[in-house]
C-alpha cells in the first residue's frame, strides 16, 4: 500500500483572485491552504470539493499550523485575515494564543499578531483578526524585481495543548486602498 502524506498541500485552483477592477487580491477557499496533519482524517476533515462553501474542520491538534502563500504587488499594503467558527463542542482555546503571521519573500522577516480564538462573544462565524481591533497588515516593499510572494498564516505550536472544533471558511488578502 502507497503512504500518503500526512500534510495536505495547497490546490493553487482554490486560490481565487479578486475581480480584475479594484483593489488586488485574493479568496483562499480551504483546499487552497497548506495544513499540517491535513491528510490524516483523525486531525481534519476537509471539504470535498476545492470551490465548495464548506470550511475545513479541525477535528484535534496539538501543532496547528494553516499557511498559504499569494503574489503580491510591489510597493503596496494587503490586509491579512481568516474566517472562522468555533463549533459548539470546541476545545483547548481558552487559555492559549494562536498567533496570525505574514511575511513577503522567502528572506522576509516575519510580522505577527496575537489572536484569540475563544470568545463569550463567538456566536457562528467571525473574522480574524477580531474587526473590533486594529486589522492584520503588511506592506510590500519590493519592486517588480524582488521576491512578492507573501507567505502567511495561522499558528498554535507554543503550548502543547490539543485543541479542536475550528473551522476555517477561507483566508483574505486584500491590497488597502488609498495608502
Amino acid at each position: 500500500m502507497a503512504m500518503t502524506k500526512p500534510h495536505f498541500q495547497a490546490e493553487k485552483d482554490a486560490i481565487i483572485p479578486l475581480k480584475k477592477e479594484g483593489p488586488h487580491g485574493y479568496t483562499i477557499k480551504p483546499r487552497g491552504l497548506t495544513i499540517v496533519w491535513g491528510n490524516d482524517e483523525r486531525y481534519w476533515k476537509l471539504p470535498k470539493e476545492k470551490d465548495s462553501n464548506e470550511p475545513v474542520e479541525l477535528l484535534q491538534v496539538s501543532w496547528l499550523e494553516v499557511t498559504a502563500t499569494v503574489d503580491l504587488n510591489p510597493g503596496k499594503e494587503y490586509e491579512i485575515s481568516f474566517q472562522v467558527e468555533l463549533a459548539p463542542d470546541a476545545f483547548g482555546w481558552r487559555d492559549i494564543q494562536a498567533f496570525l503571521m505574514a511575511k513577503v519573500g522567502k528572506k522576509g522577516k516575519y510580522k505577527w499578531t496575537k489572536v484569540k480564538l475563544a470568545q463569550d462573544s463567538n456566536v457562528g462565524r467571525f473574522k480574524i483578526p477580531d474587526t473590533n481591533g486594529l486589522p492584520f497588515r503588511i506592506k510590500n516593499a519590493g519592486t517588480t524585481d524582488s521576491d512578492n510572494t507573501l507567505h502567511f498564516g495561522l499558528y498554535e505550536v507554543w503550548s502543547g495543548k490539543w485543541k479542536g472544533g475550528l473551522k476555517i471558511y477561507e483566508a483574505n488578502v486584500e491590497e488597502v486602498t488609498g495608502t
